[in-house]
C-alpha cells in the first residue's frame, strides 16, 4: 500500500484509543484507517514498527492522500462501500507498503471498523509475508493496478477473488457470474464450451449499468481448495461497441432523413419479404420519386431542398401501419414496404394518402412550396420474390407514371418490363451500330418550287441492321437521345454531310447541305468548337452548311440560346427551323434569332386544304423577316400547285424524290444535267 495517505482533524478519533487498548498488547501490527480521509486514526506499537514511524503521534500525521494512485483510492473505496452493505465481511490481500518509501510486502486482513461519528472506517491486521520474487511481487502490483478486471469464480458461480478493476465494475461483492451476464446465453457459451478457454463479446451487467466487455475465461483449478474455477478477464469495450454500432448505423441509414438506405433495403427487405411470404402473406413495395425536385434545389438551393426531403420523409412515416417500412434510396427517392396486403385496395388507400400528404403545401425559408409525388408499385409474391426484381419494377412503373404526366402512380406490368428490355438491347445494338459504322447518310433532295431545280439536300440518317435491314429514324433517334450516343451520331452524319457538300461541288453541283441538330447536340457546351473541327478535317465549306434546329429548341428564348446561334452564324452556318408550326415558338419572336430558313411542317402540307391559311401566314411573316420557306411532305401536283400560288420557293419530298444514298443523289444530279443540257 502507498504510504501518501491525506490526514484528518477529526475529534471522532479521540475514543479510539480507549476501544483498542487491548490491541496495544498484540505482537501483530493492526492498525484503523480512515478512508474518508486517507490517514491512520489509530495504530498499535507493532503498527508503529511496521511503518517506521518515529512515534504513534507521527504515525497519525502523515498524510497518506497526497501520493496516493487512483487504483488504490478506488479499492479503498471499494472496500468502504462493501462494509457499509456488510459490516461482517473481510477481505485479505497481499499488499506493498512503502514506509518511507521502502517497500514492505505483508497479509493484510481488511475489516470494516464504525467511528464514533458513524462513517465506516477500516480495521487492518498485517502479518509478514515469506519474501516473494521479483517477478512475483511486480505479477501482484500488475494485477492489482490493471484496468483489465480479472475475478475467479468457483465451480458454483461464487466469486472467489476479485482484482480491484473488477470490484469496481461488480454490482456487488458477492455477485454470481450467472448474475454478472446481461443474456442467458452467455453463460450457456461458457458452460457448454469444449475447450478451457472461451473468447466472447457479451453485455454485462456492472456498476456502471449495461456495459460490452470483451471476455476471455478460462477453465482453472482454485490454488487455494484445489477445486474447479473460472478465471475470468475482461475488458470494456462499450465505446468500441458504440463506435461500430454507429458505423453499422451510418452504413445502413441515410444521415439528412435518418431513414434506412439503399444498403438496409437490399439486406433486410429481402428477410422481411422472405417471412412474409412463408407465412402465406402478400406485401407491395411502392416507390416515390418527387416530380421536378431539382427545380427546388436550383432556385431555392440545397439547404432547401434539403430540409423538403425532411418533410417528405416524416410526412410518409404518417403513412405507415406499424408492420409497414419506410427508406430512402437516395436523391429525391423513397422507397416503402406495405406488409401484409390484403388486396389492391389496401394499396390503393395507402398510395392515396401518400399523395395526400407529400402534396400538402409546405413553408421552407418563408417560402410556401410544394412538391407532388410519381409512384411506381410492384406486388410480391405476384410480381416476384427477390428485392431486387421487385425494386426494379417498382422503378419501372414510377418512370412509367412520370411519363404519364407526373403526380400519377402505376402497377408494374409485364408490359413495362419487356419494353425496358427492348430499350436495352436497343441500346446495345445502337453502341455496336456506331461502332462497327451501321449508320448510313442518305439525301433527300431540296428543290425550287418554280423551276424544279434541286437547290439542295437535307441529310437523314438511316441504320443498315444486319438482321432487320434498313431501319428508319423515328426507330433509334429517341434511343440514341435517352442512352446519350446523339452527340456521336449526330456528328458522323455532319462529317458525311460535309463530304457530301465538298463532293458535289468538285462535281460542279453547287448545293447547300442542311443537317439535323438534336436539341441535345445543341445544348452541348463543345458544339461549335467540335462542328468547325468536323469541317476543317473534311476541307468542307461552311458557306454550303445549313443547321436546322427544331423550335423547342427556342423555347425559353434565353441568352444562352441567342449567344449560340450568333457563334454558329457568326462563323458561316446557316440556321432553319425545322418542322415550323407545329412547336413553341411564335411568329412575332422570329426576328430575335439569327434565322435564314423555316421549313413547313409535312403535317400542313398533308392537310393543306384546311391549313391553307397558316401556310400563307408562314410564308407571308418569312417574307416579312426575309427567310427563305421551304415546304416539306410534298407528294402530290396539287399541293406543288399550290405552293407556287403562295410563293413558297422550296420544297422536298416523295413527289420528287425519296431520301436516296450519296451514289443515287450524284446520278440524279447527273441526269438532271444532262436533260437540262438537251
Amino acid at each position: 500500500m502507498n504510504s501518501a495517505l491525506s490526514p484528518s482533524e477529526d475529534d471522532s478519533y479521540a475514543s479510539l484509543a480507549d476501544r483498542l487498548r487491548d490491541m496495544n498488547r498484540l505482537h501483530r501490527p493492526v492498525w484503523v484507517f480512515d478512508i474518508d480521509h486517507a490517514c491512520v486514526c489509530w495504530g498499535n506499537p507493532s503498527s508503529v514498527d511496521l511503518w517506521d514511524a518515529a512515534s504513534l503521534e507521527d504515525l497519525l500525521s502523515r498524510k497518506m492522500g497526497d501520493d496516493m494512485t487512483e487504483t488504490v483510492a478506488k479499492r479503498l473505496r471499494q472496500y468502504q462501500s462493501d462494509f457499509e452493505l456488510d459490516d461482517q465481511c473481510q477481505f485479505q490481500e497481499v499488499w506493498t507498503l512503502f514506509p518511507n518509501d521502502v517497500p514492505c510486502t505483508v497479509d493484510v486482513v481488511f475489516s470494516g471498523f464504525c467511528l464514533d461519528d458513524g462513517r465506516m472506517a477500516m480495521f487492518c491486521e498485517a502479518s509478514p509475508r515469506e519474501a516473494l520474487d521479483d517477478e512475483a511481487l511486480r505479477s501482484a502490483e500488475a494485477l492489482m493496478h490493471t484496468s483489465v478486471m480479472i475475478t475467479l469464480f468457483g465451480a458454483n458461480g461464487l466469486p472467489l477473488y476479485r482484482n480491484p478493476a473488477a470490484r469496481s465494475s461488480a454490482r456487488y461483492a458477492d455477485e454470481t457470474l450467472a448474475d454478472h451476464f446481461v443474456n442467458k446465453t452467455t453463460m450457456q457459451l461458457l458452460s457448454q464450451a469444449t475447450g478451457d478457454e472461451v473468447n466472447i463479446v457479451a453485455p454485462v451487467q456492472s456498476s456502471r449499468g449495461q456495459c460490452w466487455h470483451d471476455i476471455s475465461a478460462r477453465r482453472c483449478l482454485d490454488a487455494v481448495s484445489g477445486e474447479r474455477a473460472w478465471l475470468i478477464s475482461e475488458v470494456d469495450v462499450s465505446r468500441l461497441k458504440a463506435t461500430e454500432e454507429r458505423a453499422q448505423f451510418l452504413a445502413e441509414h441515410d444521415t439528412l432523413t435518418n431513414l434506412p438506405n439503399r444498403n438496409y433495403v437490399s439486406i433486410t427487405f429481402q428477410n422481411r419479404v422472405d417471412q412474409l411470404l412463408a407465412s402465406g402473406h402478400a406485401g407491395a413495395l411502392v416507390f416515390i420519386d418527387l416530380d421536378r425536385f431539382k427545380d427546388i434545389n436550383d432556385t431555392l438551393g440545397h439547404d432547401a431542398g434539403d430540409l423538403l426531403l425532411i418533410e417528405v420523409a416524416k410526412r410518409l412515416k404518417t403513412v405507415l401501419r406499424k408492420s409497414d417500412a419506410v427508406a430512402r434510396l437516395g436523391g429525391d427517392e423513397f422507397l416503402l414496404m406495405l406488409a401484409p396486403i390484403e388486396d389492391h385496395a389496401t394499396v390503393l388507400e395507402i398510395v392515396n394518402r401518400i399523395r395526400s400528404v407529400v402534396g400538402q403545401s409546405m413553408t421552407i425559408h418563408d417560402r410556401c412550396i410544394s412538391v407532388t409525388p410519381s409512384i411506381g408499385i410492384s406486388l410480391f409474391p405476384d410480381n416476384g420474390r427477390h428485392i431486387n426484381d421487385l425494386l426494379r419494377y417498382a422503378d419501372l412503373a414510377m418512370y412509367h407514371a412520370k411519363d404519364t404526366g407526373r403526380n400519377d402512380f402505376s402497377f408494374f406490368t409485364q408490359e413495362l418490363s419487356d419494353a425496358v428490355e427492348s430499350r436495352i438491347t436497343l441500346e446495345a445494338e445502337l453502341n455496336i451500330a456506331l461502332e462497327e459504322n451501321q449508320f448510313i447518310t442518305y439525301f433527300q433532295p431540296r428543290v425550287d418550287v418554280q423551276s424544279n431545280e434541286i437547290t439542295g439536300a437535307e441529310a437523314l440518317v438511316r441504320w443498315l441492321h444486319p438482321i432487320k435491314g434498313m431501319v428508319p429514324p423515328d426507330s433509334f433517334i429517341s434511343a440514341c437521345e435517352e442512352c446519350g450516343l446523339i452527340g456521336k451520331l449526330g456528328k458522323a452524319v455532319f462529317a458525311d454531310s460535309v463530304r457530301a457538300q465538298r463532293f458535289w461541288a468538285e462535281q460542279g453541283f453547287k448545293l447547300r447541305v442542311s443537317v439535323n441538330l438534336s436539341p441535345l447536340q445543341f445544348g452541348e457546351d463543345t458544339l461549335v468548337e467540335d462542328l468547325l473541327d468536323i469541317v476543317r478535317s473534311e476541307n468542307g465549306n461552311i458557306d454550303g452548311i445549313e443547321l436546322e434546329i427544331t423550335e423547342s429548341v427556342l423555347l425559353g428564348h434565353d441568352e444562352s440560346t441567342i449567344s449560340k446561334l450568333n457563334a454558329l452564324v457568326d462563323q458561316g452556318f446557316r440556321i432553319a427551323i425545322d418542322d415550323f408550326g407545329t412547336g413553341y415558338s411564335n411568329l412575332a419572336y422570329l426576328h430575335r434569332y439569327p434565322l435564314r430558313c423555316l421549313k413547313i411542317d409535312r403535317s400542313f402540307i398533308q392537310a393543306l386544304d384546311s391549313a391553307q391559311p397558316i401556310v400563307e401566314l408562314i410564308v407571308a411573316m418569312a417574307k416579312l423577316f426575309r427567310l427563305d420557306v421551304v415546304a416539306e411532305g410534298v407528294e402530290t401536283q396539287q399541293q406543288l400547285d399550290a405552293l407556287r400560288g403562295y410563293n413558297c420557293q422550296e420544297y422536298q419530298g416523295y413527289f420528287f424524290e425519296k431520301p436516296i444514298d450519296l451514289e443515287s443523289f450524284t446520278a440524279l444530279l447527273n441526269r438532271k444535267k444532262l436533260k437540262n443540257c438537251a
